[in-house]
Order: C-alpha cells, then structure tokens, then sequence
C-alpha cells in the first residue's frame, strides 16, 4: 500500500514538474502572441502608410496658416527643414504604469507607432507580475480603438473596444500629435487660438470628435494637453469621463536636430486629486519616411 501511494506521489510530483518546467519555458521563449500580432499589424501599415507629399520637406510656409504658438513651437523645435515623415515611433523604458487606482504599480516598456495618413495608434506594453509575463495592446485603426491586456501569454485579462473607447483613442493620437508634425497638415485636424500660449486642437474621422487644449511655454514647448474627450475604463468594462493631462517636460536636443520633451506623464484629473497613471523618460524617438 505504501508503494502504491509513494508511486502515485511521484507520478503526481513528476506530472507537476513537468507542467511548471513548460510554463517557465513558456514564459521565457522569445515568441507572444499578442507581440507577434503587433508587430504584422505594424508591418503591414508600414507598407500601407506611405504618405503622399509633393514637398517632402517642412517649411515654415507650410505652417504659416495655423496658430502663433504651433509656429514657433515647429520652428523652435527644429522641423522646419526636416523630412516630412509618414509615421512616429516612440519607446519608453521602465515606466511606472498603474491600472488603476488602489491597484499594483508595474514597471513596463512601451512602444508606439503613430500613423499620418489616417489616424492610427498602436502601442505595446510588455511587462511581467510576480515573474509571468503581462502585455497589453492599444490600437486605433480604421476608426475603432480597443485596450486588451493579456497575463501569462495566454490569458484575457480585459478586452475593451467600443464608441467610448473609439473616442479616447482618438484623443490620444490627438495629444501626441505635435510629435509628427504631419499630421498637423491632415485635413481631419483644425485649431483655433486662444491665447498667445493655449491652442484648442479638434480631430474628427469616421463620425468620431474629440478635442482638447494644448498649452506652451514662453520657449513654445508643449507642456500640457488636456482634454475631457477621453473615458477611463475600469476593470469591469465600464467607461467612465474623467478629464484627461498628458504633461511634457524637459525638452533636450536629439541627434537628429529635433528638440524633444524627454519626460511623459499621463494624468487622470479626479476630483478628489489628480492621478498619475502613466510617469516615463522617452527613451527615443524615430520616424519613418515615404519609399
């Protein structure tokens, strides 16, 4: 009897062993689904988004019929004289990034194109909890914008889409739009002055609006974007409008002659207290241009 039952406690130790030596093989291949289908839709846009100019080449005429600050903000930044690009990539590393309030701060990396030819995001977060991999996709493309977190490779964590959703994607592609100046030349954007530091920037595409308020210093870099336009989503679907920062800060000179915010931070503004969800250094910043 005791032979029996230190057999079927091996059998029960090996079968386990087994299963926790997979998972950590698992967990530690190269190979995600959620990396592997950002980056063909990536791909895919990159041949899809190649942006028709006649002159490839900023000039300040080009932004001589928008606002005051948006002008000097090109001009003092660097663009004019630059390439027009066809999209943006952004990456961001050691990030402290929170999904909500009350809830674990995580440390991931974020990577992030923008489209120009029609309003397009999509951005990866890849990250781990107590060791098991964690990844998350936000995307808007084609006028549909979705979050979808994933845990261990394989398991949902949360899959939002919807109008709501729709919307503060957009208004996300908005407040970043200053970092691919292409897109300020986009007919589906407009902007009205409203003081000699504060422009209000509109984008609308497939039926959907969002806008906000772009706000400079005295050396015309964008410090902050605000915007009502965006909801936040809690974890049981809801959506819930919540006014909306995103905060620049320390500007510095790249390599390429361009100067960049080299600081981020997105904000949920409560009202009992503003919440710092998202608080990162870019760590570079590239372009891509037309073949």
């Amino acid at each position: 009897m005791k032979k029996v039952r230190k057999r079927k406690m091996f059998i029960v130790l090996s079968v386990l062993f087994v299963i926790f030596g997979t998972l950590i093989i698992w967990f530690n291949i190269p190979y995600s689904p959620v990396k592997n289908q950002f980056q063909n839709d990536i791909t895919a846009l990159m041949a899809k988004n190649q942006l028709p100019v006649d002159n490839e080449i900023f000039t300040e005429k080009d932004f001589s019929y928008l606002p005051t600050a948006i002008q000097k903000y090109i001009e003092n930044c660097g663009y004019i004289g630059t390439q027009k690009m066809s999209y943006l990539k952004m990456e961001y590393h050691n990030v402290n990034f929170s999904q909500g309030k009350d809830r674990p701060t995580l440390t991931i990396n974020y990577t992030q194109y923008n489209f120009i030819n029609e309003p397009c995001r999509m951005a990866l977060i890849d990250s781990s909890m107590f060791g098991i991999p964690f990844e998350g996709y936000d995307y808007y493309q084609n006028g549909s914008g979705g979050m979808k977190g994933m845990i261990a490779k394989a398991i949902t964590l949360f899959d939002q889409t919807g109008a709501d959703m729709d919307k503060a994607c957009l208004a996300t592609f908005l407040a970043e739009s200053l970092f691919a100046p292409t897109i300020l030349l986009q007919d589906y954007i407009a902007f009205e002055e409203i003081s000699d530091f504060e422009v209000r920037a509109t984008i609308s595409y497939k039926g959907q609006t969002a806008s906000g308020i772009f706000t400079f210093n005295e050396q015309y870099e964008m410090i902050f974007f605000t915007t009502n336009d965006r909801a936040v989503a809690g974890m049981d679907g809801s959506m819930e409008y919540v006014p909306w920062s995103a905060i620049c800060n320390d500007y510095q000179l790249s390599p390429n002659g361009i100067k960049y915010p080299t600081k981020f931070q997105a904000v949920w503004n409560y009202p009992d207290g503003d919440f710092v969800y998202f608080d990162g250094v870019i760590s570079e910043v590239t372009y891509g241009y037309k073949q």
